[in-house]
């Protein structure tokens, strides 16, 4: 009995061009093995590539690895959405030659020299915390490592937004049009995720006032983790949030139903804002020794309650408080809203913080 012709080939490509195509890179494979068109599992499927492959593996002379192998092609591209990219046939077979198994050897040696370099700093980081280890190793193979030296402008106000920066080590300032110092960000840190997200240009200069380690994720790989990447796109959109709400905070613009943590934002200054702003409602802390709660109407305190005290003594314990949760909501219980101030905001805020100052060891 003759054996049956296989109707697809196992083949491996090589992507040699990219133009503005939305989810790969120069450089990646494509490998055709057992009827499946395998990719990088952080990458979201395209219909119109795989279609152009199995257009080419189901032709028996479609693809060849060598010259004098007639008419068989060895060079492709696709175009079916709004990018381009350019690819090439390497082999019929995975690990075809030694000379593959030698360049496959040298990208995984390259693949745990990555790691070993940078995955044991990644893990200290607080953001980087909620992931466990094999979601950690997938984020470092994505993300592309760099030293800034001091002084140098990493990003310019009104540059389109291309990466994700996260400080490993060192220090950056955001400055104004005219160079003044407007914030820092930190080890542990990120900045550039508001234009990724928006697409709109860089709103502020950044540059570094030290030698600065950054890991930097592409606008690609950050877009192909989003449409793709399960565990790391819930981690990626928790992070956004919460530093998007960090800089509502520390801008003033406290909303219902916002929360975070006293070691972004102290309580003095927590109180302060909801004062500014003139809230009525209430902020709720979860505390190592206990829950409490302090009641606004119209950025006066009219009730604050904390383990046994009540009043001032709660609101003078309270800020000095450090670590801990907080929330806040509009709307305050009826039987409050005719209650008067505890007493003049400032006039409690100074008591309090010298009651705090004298107490420090």
């Amino acid at each position: 009995m003759n054996k049956p012709e296989e109707k697809y080939r196992d083949a491996v490509f090589l992507i040699t061009e990219e133009r503005s195509c939305p989810t790969y890179n120069t450089g990646e494979e494509l490998k055709v093995q057992n009827f499946n068109l395998l990719t990088p599992s952080y990458k979201p499927s395209c219909l119109h590539l795989a279609q152009k492959i199995a257009n080419i593996v189901t032709v028996k002379h479609n693809i060849g690895g060598l010259p004098q192998s007639g008419g068989q092609k060895s060079q492709f591209d696709c175009g079916g959405c709004e990018g381009m990219i350019h690819f090439e046939y390497k082999k019929e077979k995975d690990f075809a030659t030694l000379q593959m198994k030698m360049l496959q050897e040298a990208k995984d040696r390259r693949r745990r020299k990555l790691i070993e370099q940078h995955f044991g700093v990644l893990r200290q980081l607080d953001i980087f915390k909620p992931l466990d280890d094999h979601s950690l190793i997938d984020l470092t193979l994505l993300l592309e490592f760099n030293t800034i030296p001091r002084d140098k402008r990493v990003v310019k106000k009104g540059a389109p937004g291309n990466d994700l920066y996260i400080i490993l080590k060192g220090l950056v300032t955001v400055t104004n049009d005219y160079g003044s110092k407007v914030a820092e960000i930190k080890a542990g840190e990120i900045f550039g995720e508001m234009s990724l997200l928006s697409g709109e240009p860089v709103s502020n200069s950044i540059h570094t006032t030290e030698d600065t380690q950054v890991a930097m994720l592409s606008m690609k790989n950050f877009r192909n983790i989003l449409k793709g990447y399960q565990t790391l796109q819930l981690f990626l959109l928790k992070m956004l949030v919460d530093r998007a709400q960090i800089i509502a905070l520390r801008s003033g613009n406290i909303t219902s139903g916002m929360t975070g943590k006293l070691a972004d934002i102290n309580s003095a200054d927590l109180l302060h804002m909801i004062n500014a702003a003139r809230k009525t409602g209430a902020v709720h802390l979860s505390l190592r020794d206990g829950r409490a709660v302090i009641f606004f109407k119209k950025g006066e305190i009219v009730f604050a309650r904390f383990q046994k005290h009540r009043q001032k003594e709660a609101v003078y314990t309270l800020l000095g408080e450090k670590n801990g949760q907080f929330s806040y909501t509009r709307g305050i219980p009826k039987e409050l809203e005719m209650s008067p101030p505890i007493g003049e905001f400032m006039l409690l805020m100074q008591e309090g913080m010298q009651r705090f100052t004298n107490n420090a060891p």
